[in-house]
């Protein structure tokens, strides 16, 4: 058996990042140091107890929860109840948390946890908006190479914005922290629309997670019907696309992704596109390669794989 990988999950769930960490804590190749909440999809009074909610969800109340970012790093902070409903969970009728946050602020726990482990032996996954990761970098480089990679679900480049015209949700609420990261020559894996636009929901999948009879697969079915319904009307398909499960996806499988590398500059000026990706991924320019970005997805086999894990919770 493969060495555990050791990952932070940084995020702020939304139904889709409940997915993507129910599909973490079921998975024993991944050992889970903590889990950073960061303001994005709702505020942060939320999506911490949100992320509390699916640990107990999925039967995991020992998992290290903390609190990070009320806010972007110099912008007002830009929600998303319109897709995730006021709660950021709305459609299952989840229960107060008796879980705790653990005391430390997720920052310095990001920075601490990096400069204790051996140099290379965690992953960052991040889900959400980049903030966290940026103060983090702020308040001590020396994580930055450190880290031995960090996967990420933001940005898209051919399927341009799902937030504005231009702009990924992800990058779009914290486009300064995004910069922070793509400069900061951590190994990164960027998971754009152009491959979760791919990995879409259906009705046969959703029934799927609830005929898996658990508390996690009914309560991921009925996440899935409420924010689907944006983005059926939205993309005019049959269900909406599952954006954050594939960055765990990737740790478990990566076979199931194809890319490149390529430089990645995100926009921090322009009021048009700020937030924008700028992916350049036909080598237009000089500019050296610092993502990984990927364009497909094997998604037959990326939703089996989602519900034969729910269903082991």
């Amino acid at each position: 058996m493969a060495a555990v990988r050791k990952i932070i999950i940084d995020t702020d769930p939304g139904q889709d990042d409940a997915v993507a960490i129910l599909l973490a804590l079921a998975s024993p190749e991944l050992e889970i140091l903590g889990i950073t909440a960061v303001a994005g999809n709702v505020p942060l009074a939320l999506t911490e107890k949100n992320a509390l909610k699916i640990c107990e969800l999925a039967g995991k109340p020992e998992t290290p929860v903390y609190s990070g970012a009320i806010r972007p790093l110099t912008r007002p902070l830009v929600t998303a109840e319109h897709v995730h409903g006021k709660t950021g969970l709305d459609g299952p009728d989840l229960p107060e948390p008796e879980m705790k946050l653990r005391q430390q602020y997720a920052v310095d726990f990001i920075v601490e946890t990096l400069m204790r482990e051996e140099s290379g032996a965690v992953t960052l996954a991040t889900l959400g908006p980049l903030t966290n990761i940026a103060l983090a970098l702020i308040r001590e480089p020396r994580i930055a190479p450190r880290v031995k990679e960090l996967v990420m679900m933001g940005g898209g480049f051919f399927e341009g914005g799902n937030i504005t015209p231009a702009a990924e949700f992800n990058i779009h609420v914290d486009p300064h922290a995004a910069d922070i990261v793509f400069r900061s020559g951590i190994p990164t894996v960027m998971m754009p629309l152009d491959v979760t636009h791919k990995a879409l929901t259906s009705p046969a999948r959703i029934a799927a997670f609830r005929g898996l009879g658990n508390r996690p697969g009914i309560a991921v079915a009925e996440m899935l019907g409420f924010s689907e319904r944006f983005d059926k009307e939205k993309y005019a398909g049959e269900g909406g696309p599952l954006h954050d499960p594939c960055v765990i996806a990737y740790l478990l499988a990566p076979e199931l992704f194809n890319g490149r590398e390529c430089n990645v500059a995100i926009e921090t000026i322009s009021e048009l596109t700020l937030g924008m990706t700028v992916v350049d991924w036909w080598g237009v320019t000089d500019r050296p390669k610092n993502a990984l970005v990927m364009r497909d997805v094997e998604h037959e086999a990326f939703f089996a794989m989602l519900v034969q894990r729910i269903g082991r919770l």
